[in-house]
């Protein structure tokens, strides 16, 4: 139901008028000739003194100044704006008080001629204009610098209209992808789809989302990972394989964390954690290149440069020098947690030792690593996917990539013990009969899968929407998410 306040009324009445003249206010449709900026370009190129052909435009009328018996307006579409120029001698008097049932807002289209005014704009002189779609809302107040956080990211269609930085930034992303995808096919990856509904939610230690499938009367998970459908595909045969794809983690919402955000995940065999590492360095530049122009973008203000190669620091190493704890010295959770206590950390009780150590890094290390880096060497703990690293046992083959204080990329050696990760699984239902929700689930298809054989392989996760916010200097991941998820507004 439209709320019939002033503004909306005023508008109403408008849209009764043009249907009283027999005016389809929502006509099926309209053929243009040009965008605005391809009319701007072809009125570029002409020979001088020539005579601009007939063209067709279209847009939302977002500047109206009339002046009596003439009136300059902007129309905006998806290439940019263009002024238009309405005057009654030329539109003939019944049409041009016609265009007063014209609001901002509006979609028309106008077939005219473009000239060059005497301030050197390049305008379309309106011989016939048609009203394509009546807006019954007005833009917001102010509507050219909306500045609104909470209008911005609900009314999403509102902050594209009102800031074109917020339009380009999406378009980026877009090309970001397309990219990410480019470079992916050209390795000679596969790209698949697996499925969003899973019996099982596994790959990652995180709580599902459930939902009820009442045609098998059983409860499935929203994914929250690729890897496992993506290793069964290994099994199967495709060496190099990828899925660009939404993933969903019941988890909380933060400037870093969208309940719903997708991920590039890929699996390559006869590769290792290394190899990787290289690609991953490659992939990012490689794109930052293609999509900006440079490998240099800014991080708040600071400049940082992601062309190859990155510094590899371990966990511990990089732990160690940011928050003075070894964690290799505290080898069980409870002499962890009170070393972290005693050293002003809040800790929550139920965490295990894997999850004290990955606070010590989200809170310690995670802020400062504004340049590429690549922390290499996790505990077991935190990577039951991930093949152990000869020689420490306590260790296993896993990196993740951060670059403007966040973390962009997470990457394992992968395992295909399947002895091996049926004990890991089993050592984390003991985890979460303990009270951790946020642990891996034992997946029985997958570990029969991989009881059939897979190959030696490197994995990697690339967050889209993180790589987003690097690319475009995005201190929040609604930034650069079209509709994030947001609390329930009263």
């Amino acid at each position: 139901m439209i709320e019939t306040d002033e503004l909306v009324q005023h508008r109403l009445n408008k849209l009764a008028r043009l249907r009283e003249l027999d005016i389809d206010p929502y006509p099926a449709h309209f053929h243009r000739t040009h965008s605005a900026a391809a009319a701007i370009q072809q009125y570029e190129t002409l020979p001088a003194g020539t005579e601009s052909p007939e063209i067709v435009v279209a847009g939302r009328l977002v500047a109206n100044r009339p002046m009596g018996k003439a009136t300059f307006a902007h129309i905006l579409d998806g290439s940019g704006r263009l002024q238009i120029f309405l005057k009654r001698d030329v539109l003939g008097e019944m049409a041009y008080d016609l265009y007063k049932q014209c609001d901002l807002g509006d979609f028309i289209g106008a077939r005219g001629r473009l000239f060059r005014t005497r301030t050197g704009e390049i305008t379309l002189e309106v011989h016939e204009f048609v009203m394509l779609a009546k807006a019954l809302r007005p833009l917001p107040e102010k509507w050219h610098g909306l500045v609104d956080v909470e209008k911005r990211y609900r009314q999403r269609y509102l902050d594209l209209i009102a800031n074109p930085d917020v339009k380009q930034a999406f378009i980026l992303r877009s090309k970001m992808v397309a990219n990410v995808r480019r470079f992916m096919d050209e390795r000679g990856f596969v790209e698949v789809e697996t499925p969003v509904l899973q019996a099982h939610a596994g790959g990652a230690m995180a709580r599902p989302f459930v939902t009820h499938y009442h045609a098998l009367d059983r409860d499935f998970y929203l994914r929250i990972a690729l890897e496992l459908a993506l290793k069964r595909v290994l099994v199967g045969g495709i060496d190099k394989v990828y899925e660009i794809g939404r993933l969903f983690r019941n988890e909380g919402i933060s400037t870093k964390h969208n309940p719903e955000f997708t991920m590039m995940e890929s699996y390559e065999a006869y590769a290792d954690y290394y190899d990787v590492m290289k690609m991953v360095e490659e992939l990012v530049s490689t794109v930052a290149l293609e999509t900006l122009g440079t490998t240099s973008v800014m991080s708040g203000t600071e400049t940082i440069e992601l062309s190859p190669p990155w510094p590899r620091i371990s966990l511990r190493q990089a732990i160690l020098e940011h928050s003075g704890i070894d964690f290799q010295q505290f080898p069980d959770a409870v002499s962890l947690r009170d070393e972290m206590v005693a050293r002003g950390y809040r800790v929550d009780p139920r965490m295990g030792r894997g999850k004290l150590i990955d606070e010590l890094l989200s809170v310690a290390v995670e802020p400062k690593l504004i340049q590429p880096t690549f922390l290499i060497d996790y505990p077991i703990e935190l990577s039951p996917l991930a093949k152990k690293k000869p020689g420490d046992p306590a260790l296993v083959e896993r990196f993740e990539a951060f670059a403007g204080g966040i973390e962009i990329a997470n990457a394992f050696t992968e395992l295909n013990d399947p002895m091996d990760q049926r004990e890991r699984f089993r050592q984390q239902s003991l985890l979460r009969m303990a009270g951790d929700e946020e642990t891996e689930l034992l997946d029985e298809d997958f570990l029969i899968a991989l009881e059939h054989g897979m190959p030696p392989a490197g994995g990697l996760g690339i967050g889209i929407d993180r790589l987003a916010m690097v690319l475009t200097n995005s201190q929040s991941i609604r930034e650069v998410i079209l509709f994030p998820q947001l609390r329930t507004r009263e």
